[in-house]
């Protein structure tokens, strides 16, 4: 089910949140579960088993943590860890991998080589980040093992952050499973509300629209220098008001229903340093490969050369996370060339020089970043680089056209990916009501918009 949905909007959000106010609190942790497994099943009525496997699995094994612990078997306890990070990235590299190995495979070898066709169930990416994070954490002594069955399925599959993130870690929300530790107020709801809204209308109002422009343009077959940066731009803005947009839902629904849930994004294009974008962007990912892969690696403490060691199999697995093909992966590697860059001598420079000149750097990165990101046929991603660079000519007659059709969103995106527009708002009012106002304004436009337009699910649900 997608949070820009009629269904969703309309029938199941507020039959859910109806009933989840109105149950009693000794129950209402297990509405919410209900209602979470009917939202998963409503498009994935078959997948849901591996999400009930992997909850149910990694509960299992938080306790044997805690028995084993008990009992001072050390040698046990860690052949549960293993156990449990086996099968659960085991179970993430067959539904996403499978095909992707067998295509690498026979092209290498030239092996006739038929895919499976195996569909990716979606969200696994993120629930199978979330339950590990349980299980590392219930070995590492950081939390207690949940005994609450009802209790441990929320946090996994709770709807407002089920499919798309954030990445929540089990310690950064555990008090806040048992109700009595979860806060109920009218203004909490009304904020998630507002919200929300603001998260409904980044995706409706700007990524949808970014979006088109960026269809039309992947479209060609030659595009234009000018043209092709203009897509590269117009996806940037789809991307990031798509999945920043997620996550503004995903914590206002939260937020309505009782729980904090951690920022995702912090105006990301603003950075000075591509080390500051990804201190800005995606949040819960980084602090995840920071918490359960760089660190055990050793992190900084072994020396330069085993720092970039760590970094390369770091940003080599956030590429492969992003999805099955050799762009992501690219685009992982590229990112690992500038961190290591600006580590061992590129951010001294910056520092030494006009700020501007640092947030150009990190946009004319990031952007080229999004232009392998973006185009997920590998053997259309070299002529869209010759674009960028002139292949196809510096300029043609539809760039004109383009920025004509697309000019005021463009202008909008780019002003809302900076955080002007919301230090303007909180200068001029800190009135609730005009808050409400404008959350009621956004959702009614992002209505009158899904009306008219075609479906266009989130773009990190492929991931």
């Amino acid at each position: 089910m997608v949070f820009s949905s009629f269904v969703f909007l309309l029938v199941f959000l507020p039959l859910t949140l109806g009933i989840y106010y109105l149950a009693p609190k000794k129950i209402k942790n297990s509405v919410l579960f209900i209602a979470s497994l009917l939202f998963y099943a409503w498009g994935e009525p078959v997948y849901i088993l591996i999400m009930l496997f992997s909850t149910v699995f990694d509960y299992c094994n938080g306790l044997a943590l805690e028995k084993l612990e008990r009992k001072n078997n050390q040698k046990g306890r860690r052949a549960i860890l293993i156990l449990s990070v086996a099968v659960n990235i085991g179970l993430l590299c067959f539904f996403k991998y499978t095909d992707f190995i067998i295509e690498t495979v026979g092209s290498v070898g030239g092996l006739n080589l038929r895919p499976l066709g195996i569909a990716l169930p979606i969200g696994i990416s993120f629930y199978t980040f979330q339950t590990l994070s349980y299980t590392i954490d219930v070995y590492r002594k950081r939390v207690k093992a949940q005994h609450n069955i009802i209790n441990f399925g929320m946090y996994i599959c709770m709807f407002p952050q089920l499919i798309a993130g954030p990445i929540v870690r089990y310690a950064d929300i555990e008090h806040q499973l048992e109700i009595n530790q979860r806060k109920f107020n009218a203004d909490k709801a009304v904020s998630g509300a507002v919200r929300f809204a603001t998260g409904l209308a980044k995706k409706v109002l700007i990524a949808n629209q970014a979006g088109a422009l960026w269809s039309e343009i992947s479209s060609q077959n030659a595009p234009s220098s000018a043209v092709a940066w203009l897509g590269t731009f117009a996806f940037a803005l789809q991307i990031y008001f798509d999945f920043s947009g997620y996550s503004d839902m995903a914590i206002g629904l939260a937020k309505m229903l009782g729980f904090d849930l951690i920022e995702n994004f912090d105006h990301p294009y603003m950075s000075k340093s591509v080390t500051e974008f990804w201190r800005r962007w995606h949040i819960s990912l980084g602090t995840w490969f920071r918490e359960y892969v760089y660190i055990p690696l050793g992190g900084n403490r072994k020396g330069l050369p085993r720092q970039n060691v760590n970094l390369f199999i770091v940003w080599f697995l956030t590429g492969l996370w992003h999805g099955a093909g050799w762009n992501f992966v690219l685009w992982g590697l590229y990112f690992f060339v500038l961190l290591v860059a600006e580590k061992l001598f590129l951010l001294k420079l910056l520092n030494k020089i006009p700020a501007v000149f640092g947030h150009i750097y990190a946009l004319a990165a990031v952007l080229f970043s999004w232009a392998i990101f973006a185009n997920d046929d590998f053997s259309k991603l070299g002529s869209f680089i010759k674009a960028l660079f002139g292949a196809n000519g510096a300029y043609s007659a539809d760039f004109a056209y383009y920025i004509k059709s697309f000019a005021f969103i463009l202008i909008i995106g780019a002003l809302f990916s900076t955080d002007y527009p919301i230090k303007l708002f909180r200068k001029l009012t800190n009135s609730q009501t005009v808050r409400i106002i404008i959350g009621v304004v956004l959702i009614v436009l992002s209505y009158l918009m899904l009306i008219g337009d075609s479906y266009n699910p989130f773009l990190y649900f492929r991931f």
